[in-house]
């Protein structure tokens, strides 16, 4: 191995400067053939600590990179910039490393860190015996389930693993990663309502415990912490989890009325809005783990504010996706519907304004970036859709719910799974992009609430076309119990309807609207009908007509006479609704 590195070394002149990273390209394979090569993908996170350690020990060692610029094709992708090889090896986490040989075929694929002296023995293992490896398994044929419905016995089955799952010791699902599980939480949040003490216990500890991943400087939520415990934070802000963390602990806020969980949630918005909220009202992306690359930052975030900017800020990743946009905008509309505060509502409204004029396509759907190397991706259009549905929820403006309903086709006529059930993560990919497991159980929630809306059964269709494919017992096998398990209870029942009868710009009708937006549920649908606007989008109630503002509650079983105390609204829904 010393002397093949020598020879490379006499031959090539390397050094770590002249490693020649370059994108991904649909011409890469055939230069690998070309010019008899491999070809290695690091794909990675802006914001990944060991993404930077990476780059700054294997990627400089002299061993590795002698070995790299005499046999491969280096290929490094920022993975939030690419949905479909994000969500291809999102198992594998970042940094991801895959090896392909010139045909396109995987021969070796690696998760996180890799140290140099194994890098650089997996690199010349590779060119002395290019047969995959066992980490590329052979892709297994899935049979999806001929229909949407969920069993009974699976029903049950899926409730076992997810308090099994549960760790009642510390908090959350799963032994090793702590963070906050948005789904899990939610679901327990809606058992809690029903009266579910066990559910309450694990929603409270987790809402709880998770205080312990809130930056208390600047607020924000760093990603997850690891060893089983709270107490060891990866300190990257990735925008995903600041927009959950908003929003389920605006929903907590709601339902349990605790100052704590509406402080949490302002806290990561402060963090939202003074660093990653460009000047035009966007949101950018990320910020980084480290202050300085591969330089562990346990001490830095210590600090106090004055601290921490003496020594620099973490990088910010500047990218502008609507994906990302989607996230946080849904995330601020919540937060206004749980405070009231009008602020929330203009800031959401001013990002989804600048999507719409930076980000959209003809047709409904939204690229990822200003300028796309591949896509449409389906995640960006389906968090869009997301977005403006809530923004009609928080407003009664039906343009937004016009948008909505565009994105929700423009998915399902574009990214439709031709080979089986479900929706896929992008089309016209070098690799044809496969169902992903989050995307399906955020599509099918949002369709069958547009078919409540709306009262167009094709949605519905949607929801059902997603359902199938999160129900296949090989994808539901796979830690997916809590989404599924909301699904099933949104499509085998209505959402909880809180209706606002009155003129817009009628004070008492303004109070009441306010009012039913807080009430407690992450599955709701609220609307204010002016008659003046015409019926509603879905007239499937008909309400009297009152000489003043009123509002009413319908479920499944039912709808409550008129409600004109703005105090007496909520109280009266959760009566309804149990």
């Amino acid at each position: 191995m010393r002397r093949l590195v020598l020879s490379l070394f006499l031959v090539f002149g390397v050094s770590a400067a002249e490693l020649d990273w370059k994108p991904w390209t649909a011409d890469v394979f055939a230069r690998a053939k070309q010019e008899n090569k491999f070809v290695l993908l690091d794909l990675e996170a802006i914001w990944c600590h060991w993404c930077h350690v990476m780059d700054e020990t294997t990627y400089k060692d002299p061993a590795t990179v002698a070995l790299l610029n005499s046999k491969y094709i280096l290929v490094r992708v920022d993975q939030d910039s690419r949905p479909d090889l994000s969500n291809r090896y999102e198992e594998y986490g970042w940094p991801a490393t895959v090896v392909f040989d010139a045909n396109g075929q995987e021969i070796v694929k690696r998760r996180g860190y890799i140290p140099p002296k194994q890098m650089a023995s997996m690199l010349d293992a590779i060119i002395k015996d290019p047969t995959p490896g066992p980490s590329v398994e052979k892709e297994e044929q899935i049979e999806y389930s001929a229909n949407a419905q969920v069993s009974a016995a699976m029903r049950a089955d899926l409730k076992k693993r997810y308090l099994a799952n549960y760790d009642r010791k510390n908090g959350s699902w799963g032994a090793n990663q702590k963070f906050l599980d948005w789904d899990g939480v939610e679901l327990a949040l809606a058992l809690a309502r029903e009266g579910d003490s066990g559910a309450d216990r694990m929603a409270r500890q987790t809402l709880d415990a998770q205080f312990h991943l809130i930056d208390p400087v600047w607020g924000g939520v760093y990603q997850y912490s690891t060893g089983g415990n709270w107490n060891e934070p990866h300190f990257e802000k990735v925008m995903q989890f600041q927009a959950a963390n908003i929003r389920i602990y605006a929903l907590a806020h709601e339902q349990f009325q605790k100052p704590e969980y509406k402080k949490a949630a302002l806290d990561v918005y402060k963090f939202l809005k003074a660093f990653l909220m460009s000047p035009e009202g966007e949101f950018y992306t990320s910020m980084n783990a480290d202050v300085v690359n591969g330089q562990h930052s346990a001490s830095y975030f210590q600090l106090n504010d004055a601290g921490r900017r003496r020594i620099g800020i973490p990088r910010v990743d500047k990218h502008v996706y609507a994906r990302e946009n989607g996230w946080a905008i849904e995330a601020v509309a919540n937060l206004y519907e749980a405070t009231g505060s009008v602020e929330y509502l203009s800031e959401a409204k001013r990002a989804a304004e600048r999507m719409i004029a930076t980000r959209s396509l003809a047709d409904g759907g939204f690229r990822h970036d200003l300028v796309d190397a591949a896509g449409p991706f389906l995640g960006d259009t389906l968090a869009m859709s997301r977005a403006f549905l809530k923004l009609y929820e928080a407003t009664g403006e039906r343009a937004w719910l016009v948008r909505s309903e565009a994105g929700l086709r423009f998915v399902s006529g574009k990214f439709a799974n031709r080979k089986g059930a479900g929706f896929v993560t992008a089309v016209d990919a070098m690799y044809p992009a496969k169902p992903e497991r989050d995307e399906n159980v955020s599509l099918a929630r949002l369709a069958n609430l547009l078919s409540h809306y709306t009262g167009n059964e094709a949605y519905r269709k949607v929801a059902e076309e997603a359902m199938r494919f999160i129900a296949t017992p090989a994808i539901a096998d796979q830690n997916a119990a809590a989404g599924l398990l909301i699904v099933d209870r949104e499509l085998t029942r209505p959402p909880t309807h809180l209706t606002v009868v009155g003129p817009k710009q009628n004070e008492d009708a303004a109070r009441l609207f306010a009012t039913a937006l807080q009430y407690a549920s992450g599955y709701k649908r609220v609307e204010w009908w002016d008659r003046a606007e015409g019926p509603l989008p879905n007239p499937d109630v008909e309400y009297p007509d009152l000489a003043q503002p009123a509002a009413f509650v319908c479920t499944q079983k039912s709808c409550s006479s008129p409600i004109r105390k703005p105090e007496l609204l909520l109280s009266r829904a959760n009566q309804l609704a149990q």
